[in-house]
């Protein structure tokens, strides 16, 4: 009794099977990270402010206070 073995083995049809799991699920990705990755329209700059405290909540402010939480 003498078995034939296949000249694709098992080990290499899984590393195939990933191979293509990850290109697909790259691709599927990637242009999300393109458009994410287009320059923002420049905001609309605020006036300032005519007795002075020009300082304002802005969205790079509640940025940092954001990552000084515990």
């Amino acid at each position: 009794m003498s078995e034939k073995s296949s000249p694709v083995s098992r080990r290499s049809l899984f590393a195939g099977a990933a191979t293509v799991g990850a290109v697909a699920a790259a691709a599927s990705v990637l242009p999300t990270v393109i458009k994410n990755n287009l320059p923002a329209a420049p905001a609309m700059a605020l006036p300032k402010p005519e007795r002075g405290g020009g300082y304002s909540l802005s969205e790079h402010v509640q940025r940092y206070y954001k990552t000084t939480r515990i």
